[in-house]
């Protein structure tokens, strides 16, 4: 039975640019494009290493090349080249939505060895925790106007969502194709009611951010007991949050993938890395 790929001819015109090129030394890289499509397959099928078709190649060189270069930092710098072109083409909406998903964690996913905090890209956690559903992963996300991903942040399970705001926020940084500062300020922030704190507001309000955030029940009945000193309710536009569904089908975008919705990484950066694989393709087929 032939293997279903992902990646077309258009979309590897450009992506294919921006993967590394072969080493001065020592042995070739192996074809990029199968690689991806066999990372991009085991990613999609939720499948084990092993089970890996031989038409993608052997099982290992996809592992390695996944993980090193989530570790040097290749498809971070990938992600970002392609969204520095959609930009320069006026293709990225800056209507920002901010959200985050639980991702169920599978039992293989657990038993990786404490992280060493001297390495900075593997949290000591894992980004691993225990929600209400048991082992869990907490996604965490920006996405523009048309439910594309700009930005990815995990921690694990049990987080709260406000305190990963600033790191989703850090992580939307899109390169000028030309000369310039990395565009890093969206228009509008669209998010829900666990984003409403002083905090947030005010990260926004320092970057000339325009939030688009409601008030939880409590915190409005609070301002009101006070009187004066709760001060003026902030400025809502309810037409504008009818938009946050963007990052609810973004979230459902990446969900298709079934190894990302139920995570079996050990490795949070691994984890990331297929995240970040998947919107680069999402990005690359627009």
């Amino acid at each position: 039975m032939p293997v279903r790929l992902v990646i077309t001819d258009a979309m590897w015109e450009r992506i294919e640019p921006l993967m590394p090129a072969d080493p001065v030394r020592g042995r070739r890289w192996a074809d990029h494009r199968r690689t991806m499509e066999a990372i991009a397959w085991k990613y999609r099928t939720c499948s084990p290493w092993r089970d890996l078709p031989e038409e993608l190649g052997p099982f290992q060189t996809a592992h390695k090349r996944l993980a090193r270069w989530a570790v040097d930092g290749t498809w971070e710098r990938v992600l970002a080249a392609v969204l520095a072109v959609a930009d320069a083409e006026g293709d990225v909406g800056w209507t920002v939505s901010v959200d985050s998903t639980v991702c169920r964690a599978h039992q293989h996913a657990a038993g990786a060895q404490k992280a060493d905090m001297a390495d900075r890209s593997e949290p000591g956690d894992h980004a691993l925790g225990r929600s209400r559903g048991g082992l869990s992963t907490k996604v965490h996300l920006a996405s523009d106007s048309r439910a594309r991903p700009l930005s990815l942040h995990i921690t694990a399970g049990q987080a709260g969502d406000a305190p990963a705001f600033e790191a989703v926020m850090a992580g939307l940084r899109i390169p000028r194709t030309r000369l310039g500062r990395p565009r890093t300020r969206p228009a509008v922030v669209l998010a829900d009611r666990a984003y409403s704190s002083r905090a947030i507001r005010g990260h926004l309000r320092r970057r000339g951010i325009r939030a688009v955030i409601p008030q939880p029940a409590d915190q409005v009945s609070h301002r009101l007991r006070r009187g004066r000193a709760g001060g003026r309710p902030p400025g809502f536009d309810a037409e504008a949050y009818k938009e946050r569904n963007a990052v609810e089908r973004c979230i459902a975008r990446l969900k298709q993938w079934r190894g990302l919705a139920m995570r079996t990484d050990k490795l949070a950066v691994a984890y990331l890395a297929a995240l970040r694989l998947a919107a680069i393709l999402v990005w690359a087929r627009r």
